[in-house]
């Protein structure tokens, strides 16, 4: 029987990240756009960033500003339980500063853009 991805891993800076079921990734790279002209279509290229988005909650004892600050960047590493791990050197945090949800675990969503990662296969 054949495995699919089921469980992903987030290391941000050496700091592994617990994060909730459905974290997602966008490796970034190139990307066709449709050029329509005359009755013809046709293909041009564009650069597209990654996009990284995960859950995960605040712990009694977290520092907020250890997890998040906007002047956080450097390495993401998505490790993914069938055997790819894809690293981004120049990861960052994006996005809008994100709310802390009382009630249910402290959620915070946490998003992530970069570059095209490395893919390293176990």
């Amino acid at each position: 029987m054949t495995q699919v991805l089921g469980i992903v891993d987030i290391t941000w800076n050496g700091v592994n990240v617990p994060v909730e079921k459905g974290a997602e990734f966008r490796p970034g790279g190139i990307k066709n756009n449709s050029v329509t002209y005359g009755r013809k279509t046709a293909r041009a290229q564009e650069y597209q960033g990654s996009l990284i988005t995960a859950t995960t909650n605040l712990e009694k004892g977290q520092s907020w500003s250890s997890l998040y600050g906007t002047n956080k960047e450097g390495e993401l590493q998505v490790i993914c339980d069938t055997g790819q791990t894809y690293v981004w050197e120049d990861a960052f945090l994006s996005g809008d500063i994100p709310n802390i949800t009382g009630g249910d675990g402290g959620k915070i969503k946490l998003q992530w853009e970069g570059s095209t990662p490395t893919e390293i296969l176990s």
